[in-house]
């Protein structure tokens, strides 16, 4: 599943692609669109694209007469930009004036479009602070990778990221979250940032177009083609609520 680097990458490429073009028409097929696909079509089609931005897991669409299309790709979405409209899995498909079509695909048919998605006041993984985050961990229990991917907690956070944020920290994946003392907190949240800031950098680096899938080879620890860290240290790996985890012995659990 693309998470918040990932996904930034994906909405600086599609603006860049599609800043100021025109929708020609719609085609949606999705069975979770939130409106009727007519209102759909209304409220976009004749409007001009002005911005993409990232919005916890999804990316949304904005448009000059002040609609936002709402994507979220699930696991399996893939986004794909061409001069036809895909039509194997097809979830929605915006053809724009320059008769280039983005389309979103899911095999699954998970990926979902929302006409004006609500607002969320949940703090976004690159804006928390470590005050917020250390009150939602003292009040559970809970391994504190379960909750790092919590998006009624912080968003934009996946299994892959949640591993190396809490290698980056060297924090256990499996540490009761109401057990860390806030001094590792404030490291937690430093890593946060410092992980997924960086891994912007990586995927920009590699694959400077890319608007969808996923870039991972840098990952330190969740890299099932990895055996040892850069720091030589042994890489584990063992299941938490059934997510395939990857950490080391450098992690201390509390």
């Amino acid at each position: 599943m693309p998470e918040l680097p990932d996904l930034q990458v994906f909405s600086r490429n599609l603006i860049k692609a599609l800043k100021g073009k025109k929708i020609d028409k719609i085609v949606c097929r999705s069975k979770k669109l939130n409106v009727p696909v007519k209102d759909l079509q209304d409220a976009l089609e004749g409007a001009k694209l002005t911005k993409v931005v990232r919005a916890g897991k999804e990316l949304h669409f904005s448009f000059d007469n002040k609609h936002v299309l709402g994507l979220h790709l699930m696991l399996h979405g893939q986004l794909t930009l061409s001069k036809e409209e895909e039509s194997k899995s097809l979830i929605i498909a915006l053809k724009f004036e320059d008769d280039r079509f983005l389309s979103l695909t899911d095999f699954d048919g998970l990926a979902a479009p929302t006409l004006d998605p609500k607002a969320n006041n949940i703090p976004d993984a690159l804006e928390v602070t470590a005050g917020y985050l250390g009150e939602k961990l003292s009040k559970t229990r809970t391994p504190v990778k379960t909750v790092l991917m919590d998006q009624k907690v912080v968003r934009g956070i996946g299994n892959a990221y949640a591993d190396e944020i809490l290698w980056d920290a060297r924090l256990s994946p499996f540490s009761a979250s109401n057990k860390i003392p806030a001094e590792k907190v404030k490291q937690l949240t430093a890593s946060i940032k410092k992980v997924l800031e960086d891994a912007e950098k990586q995927i920009l680096k590699a694959r400077p177009e890319i608007i969808s899938g996923e870039y991972r080879d840098f990952m330190e620890v969740h890299n099932a083609r990895k055996k040892k860290t850069s720091t030589g240290v042994e890489i584990l790996q063992k299941p938490i609520a059934s997510r395939k985890t990857y950490y080391t012995e450098e992690q201390e659990e509390y």
